[in-house]
């Protein structure tokens, strides 16, 4: 049975949130009142998951998750408000190790807490069976991105049409598995690389951003309308759909509405049958990473029975095991690998 530890400086909000988890069959939920107070319940209860919020006294939620990821590994689900500052910072606590994120209600707790009730309890229980990730050393995330920004050449805009296209679907666990594979794609790859990373549209700009310090390719997040072209990467609008079309002759990647009978947003599935719409199956090579559900197997699968390629994250380094686990059992997946070793794979089919 699984054990949770809130943290959150509001009494309010620790009384309803404890209410909520333990009517969702909890087996045991304690509360801690800032990151101080967690770290000794962490030692002392030994939780399997924490909620864990950002804005607190004494201890800040991001300062708790480096010493909890640090020193003693375990699942751990940011609460944060759905702002452009929040956004940043919920991404950082990705980066950290933090599985996933639940928006926190605005206004009157008492009233707006069921808003989010179906959505942290599933999360929380997903996160629960997740692999913990030691968080990575300051000096190394310095270093990383300083070659990554400084060291390799960026590309400048070509003219030169893209022969073909990367996909790539992830969600849970996603923003830190990404960042783990595009910093290592050269700036010359030659094919363009779409993302539907599962995100509100509050954080998609500010990831986007983010990812672009990292890599030597261009990283924006695809809003408008624009031509797909070599060196770039583009994200998804979170809370839409991502879509690639073909216009006066060329191929380009926008955003359109979500499309309210597919559960997930942006839609991995969406994304690979538009690309199926424009492209041969063998000018695409799509990727599925971490996740829960299963968004995009069944699109990845007929894009491999069609001829393309696949790649699935293996079980051993995926966050979640959802999503890459059933484009497996479909038999869709032309390769299975570990998140690291997907760059070279995925420069060695396209270049």
């Amino acid at each position: 049975m699984t054990k949770l530890l809130i943290v959150d400086d509001s009494a309010l909000m620790r009384k309803h949130l404890r209410m909520i988890f333990e009517e969702s069959g909890f087996a045991e939920v304690r509360t801690a009142r800032n990151g101080r107070d967690a770290l000794e319940q962490v030692a002392l209860f030994d939780p399997d998951v924490v909620t864990l919020d950002i804005n607190m006294p004494e201890m800040d939620g991001l300062t708790c998750l480096g010493e909890i990821m640090a020193e003693a590994p375990r699942p751990v689900v940011m609460v944060s408000s759905l702002t452009s500052e929040s956004a940043s910072v919920t991404l950082e606590a990705m980066q950290l190790g933090a599985v996933d994120y639940v928006e926190k209600p605005g206004g009157t707790v008492s009233l707006n807490i069921a808003t989010i009730r179906a959505e942290m309890v599933e999360k929380v229980r997903i996160a629960a069976g997740a692999k913990p990730r030691r968080a990575r050393g300051l000096l190394d995330r310095v270093r990383r991105t300083r070659q990554a920004v400084s060291s390799p050449p960026r590309r400048t805009a070509s003219s030169r049409r893209p022969e073909g296209c990367i996909l790539i679907g992830v969600s849970t666990g996603g923003p830190r598995t990404l960042e783990d594979i595009l910093p290592e794609l050269p700036a010359d790859l030659p094919w363009p690389v779409v993302i539907a990373q599962h995100m509100p549209g509050s954080f998609t700009g500010a990831f986007a951003q983010r990812l672009d310090r990292l890599c030597a390719l261009t990283v924006q997040e695809a809003t408008v309308p624009v031509p797909l072209a070599p060196g770039h990467v583009y994200i998804g609008r979170g809370d839409a759909d991502v879509v690639i079309e073909r216009r006066l002759g060329r191929l380009v990647v926008g955003s359109v509405p979500s499309d309210p009978a597919l559960r997930w947003h942006p839609s991995v599935d969406r994304l690979v049958r538009s690309a199926r719409a424009v492209l041969p199956p063998e000018a695409l090579v799509a990727v599925e990473l971490t996740g829960m559900g299963d968004d995009g197997a069944a699109a990845m699968a007929e894009l491999r029975a069609a001829g393309g390629r696949t790649i699935a994250e293996s079980e051993a380094s995926a966050v979640v095991f959802g999503m890459p686990g059933e484009l497996i059992r479909r038999g869709g997946a032309t390769l299975t690998l570990a998140a690291r070793s997907i760059p070279t794979q995925l420069v060695g089919w396209v270049s």
